[in-house]
């Protein structure tokens, strides 16, 4: 599989939905295989919260390939040997596109809480904008889940004829309290951690000491994103074989799996990014703009396919069925598919369970559908 990394300039001021401007900014993406001759072949991977434009394949020196490697590379789902895919870090993630801990220029310090609030539609907008210096004005697909999955239906929306098909996984239309609730654990741990120093922490600061406010936000997502049914499969109520039963911080293996992946998250993952992409996903209404829903799903022009699993607790399957549904109301049954797939994995299941909706994700892109 050819892959390739570029980093893309732009001085031209970017016009936020909050009335801010980015003078300036970069972003960052990965490329997968090649374009064909009339660029037909083209698919855009948007990415969620904690993941990056290294969705597929794996550098010299990783220990783990990129977060969607079981599904995009040469003979799998989404086939780098017939498709070219592209995939941007987004605007206000960690992973080399600007964010706030970025230096502006002409300055000599970060920007931390001088970042702007981005919306949805912002870093889609700056993704557009991407494509068109890169000569590419139509695609074949646009795939995401979750947080990439919103960014999906931003674009069917409000770029209706950039792609043939649309395909949202484990997503939402606006974001409903319960999955801003578990974001608010995450933002007053870390606003109230001491490390965090109010924002003025270093990125040597974290390597040496962690952000324990970081990492306690985090267990509340990864509770969400793994599920009930997940969690009882894995360790059901064992306990931590060196620790004793009564001891009073003794852990069952589940607390112990919390505790490794979420004190080590801050390792790799900026807490002043956190915060700006929960805000992005706490404010995120694909009716933003307009009166109500309807009106806005009233522009999707390219096929929408829209799957769901059972056991999302983030983003639960019945808010994706309600856009499958306005869309037959608003007499659109021949642009939109909805399939909610049997999972075990929670929300996490796009990531996880590839096998059980790979077949279906073929036949949309083949358009057997």
């Amino acid at each position: 599989m050819k892959i390739e990394t570029k980093i893309a300039q732009f001085n031209t001021p970017l016009h936020l939905e909050s009335g801010r401007i980015l003078e300036n900014y970069e972003i960052i993406y990965e490329t997968y295989g090649e374009i064909n001759e009339d660029m037909s072949n083209i698919i855009v991977i948007c990415h969620a919260l904690s993941g990056s434009h290294h969705a597929a394949g794996r550098y010299a020196n990783e220990a783990k390939p990129g977060w969607w490697d079981n599904f995009i590379g040469d003979g799998k789902t989404i086939d780098t040997t017939k498709y070219f895919v592209i995939c941007t870090n987004n605007l206000g993630s960690c992973f080399g596109s600007t964010s706030p801990m970025s230096v502006p220029k002409g300055s000599s310090e970060p920007y931390r809480f001088k970042f702007p609030v981005l919306t949805i539609s912002d870093i889609v907008k700056a993704q557009k904008r991407l494509f068109t210096s890169l000569g590419i004005d139509h695609v074949k697909a646009i795939i995401g889940g979750s947080m990439g999955g919103m960014q999906a239906l931003c674009y069917s929306i409000e770029y209706p004829t950039f792609a043939d098909c649309v395909i949202a996984l484990a997503t939402t239309a606006y974001t409903r309290p319960w999955a801003i609730a578990l974001n608010k654990i995450a933002i007053e741990s870390i606003r109230h951690d001491p490390a965090f120093k109010n924002g003025k922490y270093t990125k040597d600061d974290l390597l040496a000491t962690s952000l324990p406010g970081l990492a306690i936000g985090r267990m509340a997502g990864l509770i969400a994103y793994v599920g009930p049914n997940s969690l009882n499969e894995k360790f059901g109520r064992n306990y931590a074989a060196t620790d004793g039963l009564y001891e009073l911080f003794g852990r069952f293996e589940v607390e112990s799996y919390l505790e490794y992946n979420a004190y080590n998250f801050p390792k790799i993952f900026d807490p002043l990014s956190y915060l700006y992409i929960c805000k992005t996903m706490n404010i995120f209404d694909a009716a933003r703009g307009s009166d109500k829903l309807p009106d806005s799903l009233a522009k999707v022009k390219s096929k929408l396919h829209l799957i769901s699993f059972s056991d999302d607790v983030l983003f639960f399957p019945d808010e994706m069925e309600e856009i499958y549904n306005i869309m037959i109301e608003l007499g659109k049954k021949d642009l939109v598919t909805y399939k909610m797939v049997q999972s075990q994995h929670g929300h996490d299941s796009f990531l996880v369970e590839v096998d059980k909706f790979k077949d279906y994700i073929t036949e949309l892109l083949e358009e057997k559908q």
